[in-house]
C-alpha cells in the first residue's frame, strides 16, 4: 500500500511537470504573438518559404535562364533590376536564389541539429568515457578554422549542391552539442527525472520523453541561428567557387558581380545582397524573440 501511494505521488509530480512545461510553451507562443517584430519576421520568412516552394515546383521563375533583353541593361520599369551579361532577368535569378537559400538553411540546420542533439544528449546523460569521447571529438572539430574545415569536407565529397548541404550540416553541430550536453547534465539529476526512473522508465524514455522537451527551447533558438549562418556560409563558399553549380544562388550572383562593379554594373550585386539582407534580418529578429520567449532564465529576470 505504501509503495502504491509513493508511485501515485511520483506520477502526480511528473504530470505537474508536464503541465508546467505545456503552460510555458503556451506562454512563449502568446509572447511571440504580442511581439510585432516577431510577427513581422515570421511573415517575411513565410513569404520566402512560399517563394521557395513556388520556384521548386516551377510555378514561378522557371524561365530564369531565358534572355529577356540585351546584356547589362540597367534597371527599368520593364526589368526592375536589369539584366546580367547574358541578358537574363536579375529579378528572376534572385527569386530562383530564394529556393537555394531556404533549402540550404532548412537541410543543413536539420542535419546539424540531429547530430548535435543526439551526441549532446548521449554525452550529458551517460557521462564517463562516452562523454569524454564526444567532448574530445567536438573539441577537435572546433579547433579547426571553420572555413578550412568546410574546404576539406567539400574537397572530399566533391563540388555540388548535395556535397555543400552535407558539408555545412556535418561541420556545424559542435556548438549545439556543447549546449545540449551542459543542459542535460543539469537536468538528469533533477527530481522529475529521478521520479521517472523510479517508475521504471528506461534511459531512452528519460532522455527523449522527459529531458529533451525541457531543453528544447535551446534547440529551437540554435536552429534559427544555424539557419542564417548556413545561408551566409553558402554565399561565402559560392563566392569562392566552392558553392552550388548550374543554378542561381545569391552567392554566385555576388561572385559574378565582383567583375561587374568595375563597369558600373551594380544591380546584380544589389539584388542579391538586398534579398539576403531582408531574410537574415528577419531570422535575427525572430531568433531574438524566440530567445526572449523561450529562455526560462530571461523569464525569471523579467
Amino acid at each position: 500500500l505504501h509503495s502504491s501511494r509513493s508511485k501515485s505521488k511520483v506520477k502526480l509530480g511528473i504530470n505537474i511537470m508536464e503541465q508546467t512545461s505545456k503552460s510555458l510553451w503556451q506562454h512563449a507562443w502568446d509572447s511571440l504573438k504580442r511581439d510585432k517584430a516577431a510577427v513581422f519576421s515570421m511573415a517575411v520568412i513565410a513569404l520566402y518559404v512560399l517563394i521557395a516552394l513556388l520556384t521548386l515546383t516551377g510555378v514561378i521563375a522557371s524561365d530564369w535562364s531565358k534572355e529577356v533583353g540585351g546584356s547589362y541593361l540597367p534597371p527599368s520599369g520593364e526589368n526592375f533590376f536589369g539584366t546580367d551579361i547574358f541578358g537574363r532577368s536579375v529579378v528572376l535569378k534572385t527569386i530562383k536564389g530564394v529556393e537555394m537559400a531556404i533549402g540550404i538553411g532548412i537541410v543543413t540546420s536539420l542535419i546539424s541539429t540531429v547530430i548535435g542533439v543526439t551526441l549532446g544528449l548521449t554525452a550529458g546523460y551517460f557521462g564517463g568515457k562516452v562523454d569524454e569521447l564526444i567532448v574530445w571529438f567536438y573539441t577537435s572539430l572546433s579547433s579547426i578554422p571553420y572555413i578550412m574545415l568546410l574546404f576539406a569536407v567539400i574537397m572530399v565529397l566533391g563540388k555540388g549542391t548535395t556535397s555543400l548541404f552535407l558539408a555545412l550540416g556535418i561541420t556545424s553541430w559542435p556548438p549545439l552539442c556543447r549546449l545540449v550536453r551542459g543542459e542535460v547534465m543539469r537536468h538528469k539529476e533533477r527530481e522529475y527525472v529521478q521520479a521517472a526512473a523510479a517508475l521504471g522508465a528506461g534511459h531512452r524514455r528519460r532522455m527523449f520523453k522527459h529531458i529533451l522537451p525541457n531543453i528544447f527551447h535551446i534547440v529551437i533558438i540554435q536552429f534559427s541561428l544555424r539557419f542564417q549562418t548556413a545561408i551566409k556560409s553558402e554565399v561565402i563558399l559560392s563566392y569562392l567557387g566552392l558553392g552550388v553549380q548550374g543554378v542561381p544562388s545569391w552567392g554566385t550572383m555576388i561572385d559574378d558581380a565582383k567583375l561587374e562593379l568595375a563597369r558600373g554594373v551594380w544591380w546584380q550585386l544589389g539584388a542579391a545582397t538586398l534579398a539576403m539582407f531582408v531574410l537574415v534580418l528577419a531570422l535575427n529578429l525572430l531568433g531574438d524573440a524566440l530567445r526572449d520567449a523561450l529562455d526560462p532564465k530571461l523569464k525569471g529576470k523579467a
